[in-house]
């Protein structure tokens, strides 16, 4: 029969254990899941780091250059006279508002091919929230209106 000083040992060792385990799961998923915003710019500098992390990059999508097949697409993107290849492959197709000259983020890994390979998409068309041409800027959020009497 085990004392209470034996079941009181194993007791400590096996919350050790599953503290440990499970803060090993947690650091090993933020680590694997953490991405980084760059420029193509920047990602064109990074030299090999580039090819080893996971990377967000932000542009506007090359006039012409949108190849799309099922829920793949090849396309580049523009930013400050850089271009940067870009293929997406995910499981859904890329969002509505993914066309020509649209802001875009593609989200994965930089191959040593020089493509970057996205495994997420978004995408924004501009133009639907900018302001109507000689509309006037808002105010502000305080501004206060004339009540109708």
């Amino acid at each position: 029969m085990p004392t209470p000083d034996n079941r009181s040992a194993k007791f400590i060792v096996a919350s050790i254990l599953i503290a440990a385990v499970v803060g090993w799961l947690a650091w090993t998923g933020v680590r694997d899941n953490k991405s980084y915003y760059v420029t193509i710019s920047e990602l064109q500098g990074m030299g090999n780091k580039a090819y080893v992390r996971h990377l967000r990059v932000a542009g506007n999508v090359a006039p012409g250059t949108i190849r799309q097949s099922g829920t793949n697409a090849t396309f580049e993107l523009l930013e400050q006279g850089k271009k940067l290849q870009v293929s997406y492959v995910g499981a859904e197709p890329p969002p509505d508002t993914f066309k020509d000259d649209a802001q875009a983020l593609a989200i994965g890994t930089y191959g040593r091919d020089g493509v970057f390979h996205a495994t997420q998409l978004q995408a924004k068309c501009a133009s639907k929230y900018a302001p109507a041409a000689g509309a006037k800027p808002p105010t502000s959020a305080a501004t206060v209106l004339p009540s109708k009497r």
